[in-house]
């Protein structure tokens, strides 16, 4: 389990508010890696250990696990098992219900005992309200990571709504810091959208935000740490495509290192600009 001032003393350290995302594609990744027990599981080793020391948290997709059935699981499960336990490690399982099935959604990635499994945080959609979150907080120490604001064509269908507070996705924002603290809850913005950011602090001054859409999607890193960056940081900056498939041949390790230090290198930056470290 990673506490807020651990997550925060891990970016300091590393100079890195870097999350690499596990997006891992059996047709994507290395011909040479499929002669292995588990090619998945050994893929995600070697993304792992070329990059631990320049990113602060990993974020497996479990949509890319699931597809693949029994098998899918089982490489789950050892990359979770994996995982640097000083980093925070994320399941992008974006669940959405209510009652029981949120319960066993809960069990399913925060009872080791129950799946061999407990990440220290999850993606949740928030669109059924409290009772499909609340499920989720009972686990101590675990992180819940609601959508707000997503870097999709399809976010202007609901978040972009008009309501009584504002955006959809600003009142989404709001009901939900009277669930938790900044200390359990962070939010989903796309970092397409950095000119929110402004509107999205003021309703989440103190909680981090998981970014995705740097490089691939066309978010622009400093913007994003020009509207959305903290005295904390605040940030947690997530890259799959760009750093995981830099290479599909026998050095893709090597050049998913060679992405994250480059990104790494961007945010340190940023960091000292903002007066973080």
């Amino acid at each position: 389990m990673i506490s807020r001032s651990q997550l925060i003393g891990q970016i300091k350290q590393k100079k890195s508010f870097l999350c690499v995302g596990l997006d891992t594609d059996i047709t994507r990744i290395p011909e040479f890696l499929k002669s292995y027990p588990d090619p998945i599981f050994e893929f995600n080793k070697r993304i792992i250990d070329a990059t631990q020391d320049l990113c602060v948290s990993y974020k497996p997709n479990a949509a890319f696990y699931e597809s693949r059935g029994v098998k899918g699981l089982q490489s789950l499960i050892s990359t979770w098992q994996y995982l640097p336990k000083d980093t925070l490690n994320i399941i992008d399982a974006k669940r959405g219900d209510i009652g029981n099935t949120s319960d066993m959604y809960a069990k399913a990635f925060f009872d080791e005992d129950a799946s061999g499994m407990s990440f220290d945080a999850i993606t949740i959609t928030p669109y059924m309200g409290n009772d499909s979150v609340t499920p989720y907080l009972k686990y101590d120490g675990k992180w819940i990571i609601l959508l707000a604001l997503t870097s999709s064509v399809g976010s202007k269908d609901f978040q972009y709504l008009e309501t009584e507070d504002g955006h959809l996705y600003e009142t989404v924002i709001k009901k939900a810091n009277t669930w938790a603290g900044a200390d359990k809850l962070m939010f989903v913005v796309g970092a397409t959208k950095s000119t929110e950011f402004t509107d999205i602090r003021k309703h989440a001054p103190d909680n981090f935000l998981l970014v995705p859409g740097v490089g691939a999607q066309g978010g622009s890193l400093e913007d994003v740490c020009q509207y959305g960056m903290t005295k904390d940081c605040g940030l947690l900056v997530n890259s799959s495509r760009g750093i995981i498939y830099a290479s599909n041949g026998e050095d893709f390790a090597d050049a998913a290192r060679a992405e994250a230090l480059k990104l790494q290198q961007q945010m340190q930056v940023e960091l000292e600009k903002a007066g973080v470290i």
